[in-house]
């Protein structure tokens, strides 16, 4: 399916305009992340919620399956041994690209006004998750999406530090736009990843750098395009790995 902003634009308004967002942010059973992305992604609500194989499918067209996955992708895990023996499968995981963060006061039920966060999501921070089904991945049925979003988010003041904000509790999060997609299924998408001027062959801190993300992630993702063949290993230089694109 290609991006449509329009569209994704009214699936959002009617969402949120609807009753159940009126009667309080987050207060209904589906997050709205994920059913605005589940309208978005299967605009015939005949094939949402639909049983296949013993489990629940997000959406399921006929021949293919669509799972919205919002949080821990270590719930997978079955559904995908199921699904993907039968079924082509897209998993899709909202990167929240810009964020505004609004703290919700639960003794008062005062919501704080929107600050934007500094921080600015990627798909490398998706493969933290990733890792969790890395077994999967090299399964030519799995397709991955990444809706690159903006993002409102509201979470309770109710964490263990002196704030109340570390360690708090996300309550809802609410998309505001649909600023790109990422998708990946073979190794050409994964390469992509990778910076064509980025020098070879690279440790994880210059991959890191060039990518603009911390060591550790970038650590992760090469882990992951190693596992997958979309790079190799080098020489190491010290202690660290270099790595290079693998030959297609």
């Amino acid at each position: 399916m290609a991006m449509d902003v329009k569209r994704f634009e009214a699936i959002k308004n009617a969402a949120v305009g609807s009753k159940r967002q009126k009667s309080g942010i987050g207060t209904y059973k589906e997050k709205t992340l994920h059913a605005i992305l589940k309208d978005y992604y299967a605009p015939d609500k005949s094939m949402q919620e639909i049983s296949v194989e013993g489990y629940v499918a997000d959406i399921y067209t006929g021949e293919q399956i669509i799972e919205i996955q919002t949080a821990n992708m270590n719930k997978m895990r079955e559904k995908l041994k199921r699904f993907l023996a039968e079924y082509p499968v897209t998993i899709v995981y909202p990167v929240p690209r810009i964020k505004y963060l609004s703290w919700i006061d639960e003794e008062t039920g005062e919501c704080s006004r929107p600050r934007k966060s500094p921080v600015k999501g990627s798909v490398y921070r998706a493969f933290v998750e990733l890792y969790k089904i890395k077994g999967f991945l090299a399964d030519p049925n799995l397709s991955l999406c990444f809706p690159l979003l903006e993002v409102e988010e509201y979470r309770l003041l109710n964490g263990w530090s002196r704030d109340k904000k570390k360690g708090s509790v996300r309550y809802d999060r609410i998309p505001v736009a649909l600023l790109d997609e990422i998708s990946l299924k073979d190794a050409e998408d994964y390469r992509k990843l990778i910076p064509e001027d980025l020098p070879e062959p690279f440790t994880a801190a210059e991959f890191a750098r060039a990518v603009k993300e911390k060591t550790k992630i970038a650590g992760i993702v090469l882990h992951i395009l190693h596992y997958l063949k979309v790079i190799e290993r080098c020489e190491n230089r010290g202690r660290a790995y270099t790595y290079r694109v693998a030959a297609k």
